[in-house]
Order: structure tokens, then sequence, then C-alpha cells
């Protein structure tokens, strides 16, 4: 188990899902080749060049709501991206021993809450694919509170709506920007998902206690 969670004395898991719980290989399948691709046929464009222009688009939006709101994207892009997503939901996949892990929290007791910046509406297609959705006690998308999680703000707000106590929570994300904000708000217990995608090598932390897997906290 890695040092200094003292899983015991935890009463509240805060979750990320994409990279987290799901491999993260369907977004970035979905964005860096799905929707350029479509993007490159309706513009009469070459592959190359919509992706350009799209990961330019995209990086404009870094730490908006418009970044993961696919709502936007499909007016911004002409597409429909919900539908986009539901034709390659074959792709969602949920990490190896995540389930058990969430099993194992139920069983103790623990509250379970999914944090998380994706739309409501990809968060729905996801959970009807994995059926992960039952082993939570509340679900926050940063639509619900005007903030991405990588602001203070987010947290204030959540800790408002779910009213988790900051010193007996485990907060777990993929990305190390959220996770620094999470510890300037004060989450006491922090990791950081290391195997976000499983097509490509796990991703370092120096800042942060790191796993791999899940089943690293289950020993």
């Amino acid at each position: 188990m890695p040092k200094r969670i003292p899983l015991k004395d935890i009463k509240f898991i805060l979750l990320d899902m994409d990279g987290t719980l799901l491999d993260l290989y369907f977004d970035d399948y979905f964005w860096g080749h799905l929707v350029p691709e479509r993007y490159a046929e309706k513009h009469d464009m070459t592959f190359g060049s919509a992706k350009e222009y799209l990961y330019k688009t995209y990086k404009s939006h870094e730490r908006t709501l418009n970044w993961c709101d696919i709502d936007f994207w499909s007016r911004e892009l002409h597409l429909d991206i919900p539908a986009l997503k539901e034709q390659i939901r074959h792709l969602i996949e949920v990490h190896p021993h995540v389930i058990d892990f969430l099993k194992m929290m139920r069983e103790q007791k623990k509250k379970i809450f999914l944090l998380t910046n994706a739309h409501s509406k990809t968060v729905k297609i996801k959970f009807k694919k994995t059926e992960i959705g039952k082993y939570f006690d509340a679900v926050l998308c940063s639509f619900d509170v005007g903030y991405p999680k990588e602001y203070l703000e987010f947290w204030h707000k959540a800790e408002e709506k779910l009213g988790f106590d900051k010193e007996h929570s485990l907060f777990i994300d993929d990305t190390e920007e959220v996770l620094m904000t999470a510890k300037e708000y004060g989450i006491r217990h922090l990791l950081f998902k290391a195997t976000a995608n499983s097509k490509t090598a796990p991703k370092e932390s120096k800042e942060f206690t790191t796993i791999s897997y899940f089943r690293e906290l289950m020993v």
C-alpha cells in the first residue's frame, strides 16, 4: 500500500473518472483521431491539417469549462460530438481492479464521490457502458458548480454540496495540476494515478505518492 495513506482512517473517497477509473485511451483516440478524421472529411482537409488546427483550438480552451463541454464542441466544430462518442463507446473500459476497489470501499462503509470535469452527457455514456455509477454516493461535474477542478472555487463548492471532511478524505486523480489545487484547498490524502492510458507509458509525479493500479490500495 502506498506510504502515508492510512486507508482505515479515510471516510471519504474522492475519485476522478477519465484516466483514473476509466482508461484514457478512449478519450485520447476520440479527440486525437476520430474528431480530426471527421473534421477533415467535413471541411475537405487533410487529416494532418485538421489535427494541427484542432489541437490549437483545444489548447485555447484549456482550464475552462469549454474544455470538456461536448455541447460547446458540437457547436464549435459543427459535429455531433455525443453521437460520435456513442459510435466508439465499445472502447470505453474500466481500469483493472477498479471495480474490486469500489466494492471494497462500499463494504467498509466509506462515502464514495466522483469528481469530474467531464460533461454530464459524457458521464451518462460512460456509466451506461461500464455500470460503475452504482458504486457512487454522488457524482459532481464541474458544470454543476461552474468551475473546473483546477480552480479552488470548485473545491469550496464541492465541499458545500457533498459534505466531505478534508482531514479524512482521499482524492485520486491522474492530473497533477488538479491534485495541486486539491492540496492547496486542504485535502489531506492525495494520490497520483500514473497509468491513465493503457496504451502509453505511465506518467511520473515527483510531487505526489503514485499508484499505477488500484490493487496497490487493496493489500
